[in-house]
């Protein structure tokens, strides 16, 4: 027996808190526009495409492309399903929300726990990424960079969120532009033509080489579904969004569209372009960019990766106190951290779950990041995988027949994307696997002992007022 929600009982039903103990509501001031600018933001191509793709390089050489576009593919029917669970149920609590409300509490708090680890880690695994990029102007170290990178995204977080839509648009658009730069000197150089897309070949940094298989392209799917996974802020920002019904949707799939757009092009570019292959492999871009056009070209291109990973800092702050907001008010934890996790300053923006993202998040670039990357591809495909097994619940009962955006090929997409990404996980890094797996497990706990035997007071899944039906 499952501890599923009624749907046939309003949420307003389930418990009536006092006044006193209901957190202020956040104000709808997004359109599509300003969604999308902080969705695309948040997935931020430019440090996606030099922070995370040369990793791949690294690994897969001549086969990045097809192994982003393969997670891409993947990422397409994730995002349907996203879009139909994210019009049903427009929280701020996210996949948490929108699982726990279709699927049931336990796991809905599942979700949360995976949802957590990507927003405790994710963002200092991007802000490290800056000193490299700073590089032509000044040397510093990658730690305090990081550090210093996650301090401002976290005061910017603490702003109006209308601000930040077009602060990080500004920073969006030199991004954009960066990626372009790349892809037209990629190109105008081209040293091998598109056929070797289609086979795999790495560098082994000593003029010899070695095939890459689909078993490797497997191996790096966490890595490659983590490159677009931003797509998913949307829903995070859906109790901000005007008309939330209408605009999840086009959010989510306007922004995983153009994401694949300026990520995959230049990678193709870099893939052609590249003089050899070891120099490929290394997957230094600002080097390679250099190469192509002179320093003082590569220098502008370095300073618009620095700006699009302050740029992602910001959004993934902003995106990040949410979920801890709406846990909070959905009473996850003992009451002085949820009154805390809830309150919002004079700006709508939720002070101290903000802080509770950026902090953790500066002292995390002080800790070894590889294995932080293979966790967090196991926490995504995990995240994937739970959302694809609630869309299975979306047409049920008065589900079936609520305003929604509705996904195409329904059940079929939600069942195939279980089934693939269950095989992806079982090919992902052991170690990684054993870390999320006991912190799932520790997390169950706090569940079984803590969240279950108070659960008319604890852990009560809420949507806004505006869109309780």
């Amino acid at each position: 027996m499952t501890d599923t929600l009624d749907p046939s009982i309003p949420v307003s039903a389930v418990a009536s808190p006092t006044p006193a103990d209901v957190p202020k509501k956040l104000s709808r001031s997004l359109g599509v526009v300003g969604g999308t600018l902080l969705t695309l933001s948040c997935v931020t191509p430019a440090s996606s495409l030099f922070v995370i793709v040369p990793e791949l390089f690294s690994s897969l050489g001549t086969h990045t492309a097809m192994a982003i576009a393969i997670g891409s593919l993947i990422c397409i029917a994730v995002a349907f399903c996203y879009s139909e669970l994210g019009t049903l149920i427009p929280s701020a609590g996210g996949e948490y929300a929108m699982v726990g409300t279709l699927a049931g509490r336990f796991a809905g708090w599942l979700v949360f726990i995976q949802s957590l680890i990507v927003v405790m880690i994710v963002p200092s695994l991007i802000a490290i990424g800056t000193s490299q990029y700073l590089a032509p102007i000044i040397d510093v170290d990658p730690r305090f960079a990081g550090a210093a990178v996650m301090i401002a995204a976290t005061v910017a977080g603490l702003l109006d969120l209308r601000a930040n839509a077009w602060l990080t648009g500004i920073f969006l658009v030199l991004e954009v532009i960066a990626c372009a730069v790349v892809s037209f000197l990629g190109f105008s150089h081209s040293q091998r033509g598109a056929s070797s897309l289609l086979h795999g070949v790495v560098g082994d940094g000593a003029g010899g080489t070695s095939t890459v298989g689909m078993a490797a392209i497997l191996a790096a799917m966490g890595t490659a579904l983590f490159v677009t996974q931003g797509f998913s802020t949307a829903i995070y920002l859906s109790e901000e969004l005007e008309n939330p019904r209408r605009n999840v949707a086009r959010t989510v799939l306007w922004t995983l569209g153009l994401s694949v757009v300026v990520i995959l092009i230049p990678v193709i570019a870099i893939t052609v372009g590249a003089p050899d292959l070891d120099a490929l492999s290394a997957g230094d871009i600002s080097a390679l960019v250099a190469g192509w056009s002179g320093s003082a070209v590569g220098t502008f291109v370095s300073l618009c990766i620095a700006l699009a990973i302050i740029n992602a800092g910001i959004v993934m702050v902003i995106q990040n106190s949410r979920v801890l907001f709406a846990s909070g008010r959905d009473k996850a934890w003992p009451a002085p951290a949820n009154k805390a996790f809830g309150t919002l300053n004079r700006f709508s923006a939720p002070w101290v779950s903000t802080l509770a993202v950026g902090i953790p998040g500066a002292v995390l670039c002080f800790v070894p990041q590889e294995q932080l990357v293979n966790i967090t591809g196991v926490a995504v495909a995990a995240l994937y995988l739970l959302v694809a097994f609630a869309a299975l619940f979306s047409r049920r009962k008065h589900h079936k027949t609520a305003a929604a955006w509705r996904q195409p090929l329904w059940p079929v997409l939600p069942l195939l994307l279980i089934v693939l990404l269950g095989w992806v996980l079982a090919h992902l890094d052991h170690t990684a696997l054993a870390w999320t797996a006991g912190i799932t497990a520790v997390a169950s706990l706090y569940w079984v002992f803590y969240l279950r035997p108070r659960q008319d007071s604890r852990w009560i899944i809420t949507l806004p007022e505006d869109q309780q039906s």
